[in-house]
């Protein structure tokens, strides 16, 4: 009996040490990354993502890293990797956390990187995809202000691409923000962001 309690006691030990690691290691990427070293918090999470093979967020962040960097890249070459890695990163997410609308977002992201690099090229392979993968996560998760905000976005564009009013997308626009008042992430560390560009988006609408 006290073998088997010190077994027990063993396993919980290592289980509160594993966690507070990846608390310890989860808060120091992201305070690198707000003080601007993007590359530095990107090699901290993969560090993370390889020790906590069963977490989806490291390898979020690590997409979502390479997603943003990807944004103003005009070399194909160095768009190609880091969309490629972003991609990778994505999958292992994905199959950790399936059906997860965070994740999903930010597959959207990955392909709407694409796309806007060279519409002409991507437009037409990812566009539809893009699409169906936020009318999923809305089904989802219709109070998420990510999927709401982000969709709201896509379809702004879309509606912009083929000549339409783009005014009903200003309603869900606002409707996200609202969303983002009454948001709370699962975790301290669960996606949060957002807001910002909401607000932006919603200001070009009123003008």
């Amino acid at each position: 009996m006290k073998k088997l309690l010190f077994i027990a006691f063993a396993l919980f030990f290592v289980n509160v040490q594993s966690q507070n690691q990846y608390e310890k290691g989860m808060s120091k990427a992201f305070e690198l990354w707000g003080s601007g070293d993007m590359t530095a918090a990107e090699q901290l999470f993969e560090r993370i993502a390889k020790a906590e093979k069963d977490a989806w967020l490291p390898y979020y962040y690590v997409a979502q890293i390479n997603s943003l960097k990807s944004w103003e890249e005009k070399d194909i070459n160095v768009l190609k990797a880091q969309l490629d890695k972003a991609q990778e990163y994505i999958d292992v997410a994905k199959s950790i956390s399936p059906n997860n609308p965070e994740i999903m977002v930010l597959q959207a992201h990955i392909y709407t990187n694409w796309v806007a690099f060279d519409g002409a090229t991507y437009g037409m392979k990812y566009g539809g995809v893009v699409a169906e993968i936020y009318n999923k996560a809305l089904g989802l998760a219709p109070k998420n202000p990510r999927v709401v905000y982000n969709k709201a976005e896509w379809d702004m564009g879309s509606a912009r691409y083929f000549g339409k009013d783009t005014a009903p997308y200003c309603e869900d626009i606002k409707k996200s923000i609202e969303l983002f008042d009454s948001f709370e992430p699962e975790t301290k560390f669960s996606p949060n962001w957002g807001r910002e560009r909401a607000e932006q988006v919603l200001a070009e609408c009123k003008k």
